[in-house]
């Protein structure tokens, strides 16, 4: 199955702050999210938004709505699941 992939507004600025090296393999994960939810994807217990994508340090929190992905964050694991 096929996903659309949209970003929240906080998400876009999270993606601004990266250093370009890691925002370019965060958008090369982000991108794979399109079929099947491929990478190191994990659905998250007691958590909203419902899933993250690990890339490196960094985690992708997002949702799957009907055929949508919402990105609602990019953050430092350090601070993901605060």
């Amino acid at each position: 199955m096929d996903y659309e992939v949209r970003f929240k507004p906080k998400a876009d600025k999270d993606l601004d702050a990266l250093q370009p090296d890691m925002a370019k393999r965060v958008i090369e994960k982000i991108a794979r999210l399109r079929t099947n939810l491929e990478g190191d994807v994990k659905r998250l217990t007691n958590f909203t938004p419902e899933y993250r994508l690990r890339v490196g340090d960094y985690r992708v929190l997002f949702e799957v709505e009907g055929n949508s992905v919402i990105v609602y964050r990019i953050v430092h694991r350090r601070e993901a699941y605060r």
